[in-house]
């Protein structure tokens, strides 16, 4: 069986190593428009900040172990009849299968002096590690930058640019920071909290216009008002890639429509990651993007042909120096009864918000050194009762009810508990892990990719395999 993969970052990837992983006898063919191996998009940040480098963010597990794989080269059109694929330089490939993980790309603005397809010397989209490295580069000389877009992205590329030592300033059309994950409390505080590290934000600013020479770059505001920097770095979101779908006649909502088992209107195509669109919903993040993947690998594979993907619980993170951020669910249904409950110490940079209908955790935000997110975390991700005195989750201590604060040892912390939400990887998984042999953190990471997404919970693995190394071996025997 001949199965072809179109994108080799994040979500191609993994369908590769999962086929792989499974010892079929595929010839897979992975498609790479980027001239690089696959990389942790969200790892770009750190690289921004300086804290890894381009190797640290290297996905290298697929590569090899008898897959083709095929960086640098762009496909240009589908030919469904007779399952082929044409790429820019006219070659011809010939699929069984073919899975279109062609991602999303950066959305630009149409302002005023920004040509989306030549941008000017000082402006950069922050998508790729191409956009990374340009933004590197300009930043080498800068001493001040502008960010437009303070979404979560813009965020991460502002607290990379700070960590460098720029003063930055986020330019924001929304009256609230993030206005898809928090609600202007928790943005309140967030803004309070990114001014203690250097960065600026401007709410409710509309830009109009971007006027760049060779030496700083102004972003004119609606009004009048205009902001000039060394640098402007445009993160007003992406928009999923489907051209080459909706080309070949594929259905194409906002993007790749697909049923359960991943599959397009062609039922020898399937889509998966940033570019496809189940149930109404484009995730357009690496926890969903990896189990359609897995999803993907267990029906062609054959040994699972009736798995069907279903959305998972997503908890999204920032967490750098001076912010810790963790976001999930959405606001109560129409008619639903809720309790909505919150607490802001917006001195100490602290924000608790909590949605709670039929007793189950529906919804969060966690900003700030709050000892309970932790255990927030894993009632929603559970759907578990919460505790009787909701205090215990605000503030972080239990109260009455019943206990709600993390597990002061692994050892108390039960084996369901998701660890690595990124790979849905749980406490008994890593324990079992370490029963099969591994005695390094690097071996359980090998073994499981824990901490391979986002990376926010390489603290928790460490301290898990730390505990699992120091205690009797009968305290965590089967």
């Amino acid at each position: 069986m001949k199965v072809v993969i179109v994108g080799y970052g994040m979500a191609g990837s993994r369908l590769a190593a999962e086929l792989r992983d499974r010892g079929t006898d595929m010839k897979i063919t992975v498609l790479g428009a980027e001239q690089h191996r696959a990389y942790n998009r969200i790892m770009l940040s750190s690289v921004l900040a300086g804290k890894v480098g381009e190797r640290d963010v290297e996905i290298t597990e697929a590569a090899g172990h008898g897959i083709d794989l095929r960086p640098g080269v762009t496909v240009t059109a589908i030919d469904r009849a007779a399952r082929q694929l044409t790429t820019a330089d006219g070659e011809q490939i010939e699929y069984d299968h073919l899975v279109l993980a062609t991602g999303s790309r950066a959305l630009v603005p149409p302002l005023a002096g920004l040509d989306t397809s030549d941008l000017p010397d000082r402006v950069a989209v922050f998508r790729t590690l191409d956009d990374c490295r340009r933004i590197l580069t300009t930043a080498a000389g800068a001493r001040t930058a502008l960010v437009l877009g303070g979404g979560l992205l813009g965020l991460e590329a502002a607290r990379g640019l700070a960590a460098r030592g720029l003063d930055v300033q986020v330019v924001h059309a929304v009256g609230h920071l993030m206005e898809r994950q928090l609600d202007p409390g928790a943005s309140s505080v967030l803004v309070r909290t990114l001014a203690g590290i250097g960065i600026t934000a401007h709410l409710d600013a509309m830009a109009s216009s971007v006027t760049a020479d060779a030496n700083s770059v102004t972003l004119g505001l609606a009004g009048g008002r205009e902001l000039t920097a060394d640098l402007l770095v445009v993160a007003c979101g992406v928009r999923p890639e489907t051209e080459i779908a909706r080309t070949a006649g594929l259905t194409v909502e906002r993007g790749i429509v697909v049923d359960d088992r991943m599959r397009t209107s062609d039922p020898a195509i399937s889509a998966i990651g940033d570019c496809a669109q189940h149930d109404g919903v484009v995730s357009g993040l690496v926890a969903p993007a990896w189990e359609q993947a897995r999803i993907v690998a267990r029906v062609l594979g054959g040994d699972d042909p009736a798995a069907r993907y279903r959305p998972l619980p997503v908890v999204t993170r920032l967490k750098a120096a001076g912010i810790d951020l963790a976001a999930m669910g959405a606001p109560a249904p129409d008619g639903a009864v809720a309790e909505e409950l919150s607490f802001a110490d917006p001195a100490r940079g602290t924000y608790a918000k909590l949605t709670i209908v039929d007793e189950r955790l529906t919804g969060a935000i966690m900003l700030g050194d709050n000892p309970a997110v932790g255990t927030v975390i894993q009632l929603f991700d559970r759907g578990t009762p919460v505790p009787v005195d909701r205090r215990a989750l605000l503030l972080g201590r239990a109260i009455g009810g019943g206990a709600a604060t993390t597990a002061e040892s692994p050892a108390l912390m039960p084996d369901a508990v998701t660890v690595c939400q990124c790979n849905t990887v749980t406490k008994g998984a890593l324990v079992r892990c370490w029963r099969a042999g591994a005695r390094s953190v690097d071996d359980v990471v090998a073994a499981t990719r824990a901490t391979t997404g986002c990376g926010t919970c390489r603290d928790a693995v460490e301290g898990i395999v730390e505990w699992l190394s120091t205690v009797d071996s009968t305290e965590v025997a089967a």
